[in-house]
């Protein structure tokens, strides 16, 4: 006999969150305030983006049951994507103390402490879980996040095989090898394996996950603009006291703007034409703008590389300044639908 908690979670886990909600709502009219209904109901509206709907329904359902660890461990999660990131420690903190034997809060903690960037404890507890089932693919994922987002790669590459080793098909598994792939710029590889991903699991991937090419260079191209169009200006600044600040300055120009390129160019040729169909996928207009201001100022640092004139110099500055205002604003936007 299917409940509406297990109806839920088959729709939850097929993308269908409105419905899942829909289920758990009419199960919360016939047992009001039941804390795993809460709970779950939490981790559906967490899960499509309600993340202040879902820290309601988490509270909720700690308010009915405080002594629930997965209602506790939930709130966490929440809190960790509403970036509270102090608050989701103690919250994941309480739901080990009152669960110690379930891996499961072991892992929310490990991602709780990753979040707020203390990699030791998020390894430590990430290797709890590991202590219940060596083999366990959820906990040798987390493990490999905590790995990824400190920066080792190999141990996370490693952590991730282990768990394809148990679970070849495994979507998050696939996924983590691909953003492993992107992030060491094996852009060929990693776009093969996301259309692959996309291809058995189509719910599961949406267009801004094929557009991150796109996202990576903007991001690239604004840390090296901005760092390589100040000190070509500063450098070009300093003909007053030092005779040869002029030709430097040129020289320094063309050497950002080939680095740019350069990189621009190993990113987006191995992606191909996909990152560019998924651009509706993304803030349209304020990408365009990106790419129009980063093309622009890498343009008008050749020209004053060639021509040594002051007008090339200054637009260029002004072109990666309106890179570097529109990715901020980008970022922001995104941030706040996100939440």
């Amino acid at each position: 006999m299917t409940t509406a908690a297990s109806r839920a979670r088959l729709l939850a886990e097929l993308g269908r969150f409105d419905q899942a909600e829909t289920e758990l709502r009419n199960g919360l009219l016939a047992r009001p305030g039941d804390p795993d209904l809460l709970a779950l109901l939490a981790a559906v509206l967490r899960l499509s983006g309600r993340h202040h709907d879902a820290l309601a329904a988490a509270e909720a359902a700690i308010e009915a049951a405080p002594g629930s660890a997965s209602a506790h461990a939930e709130r966490a999660e929440t809190l960790v994507a509403l970036s509270r990131t102090g608050e989701a420690i103690e919250a994941a903190s309480a739901a080990a103390r009152l669960r110690p034997a379930e891996p499961e809060v072991h892992r929310v903690l490990a991602r709780a402490h990753t979040a707020h960037r203390d990699f030791a404890q998020a390894r430590a507890a990430a290797r709890r879980a590991l202590a219940f089932d060596p083999r366990s693919v959820p906990s040798l994922l987390t493990l490999a996040e905590v790995e990824r987002v400190s920066g080792r790669t190999r141990a996370a590459a490693r952590a991730t095989r282990a768990a394809l080793a148990e679970d070849p098909g495994h979507p998050a598994g696939r996924w983590l090898i691909a953003l492993l792939n992107a992030e060491r710029l094996q852009v060929g590889d990693a776009m093969r394996g996301l259309r692959e991903l996309a291809a058995d699991h189509p719910a599961r991937l949406r267009g801004e996950a094929f557009a991150w090419p796109i996202v990576g260079v903007l991001a690239g191209l604004r840390s090296g603009l901005a760092a390589g169009v100040p000190l070509v200006l500063s450098v070009r600044l300093a003909t007053g006291w030092w005779s040869s600040a002029g030709l430097f300055a040129q020289a320094i120009a063309l050497v950002v703007a080939v680095v740019t390129v350069s990189f621009a160019a190993r990113v987006l040729l191995p992606a191909g034409r996909l990152p560019w169909r998924c651009l509706a996928s993304l803030p349209r207009g304020t990408v365009i703008t990106e790419l129009v201001a980063a093309a622009a100022s890498v343009a008008l640092l050749v020209t004053y590389a060639v021509t040594a004139l002051w007008p090339p110099l200054l637009l260029a500055v002004a072109a990666a300044g309106v890179l570097i205002l529109s990715g901020v604003f980008r970022v922001r936007v995104t941030s706040l639908n996100a939440s």
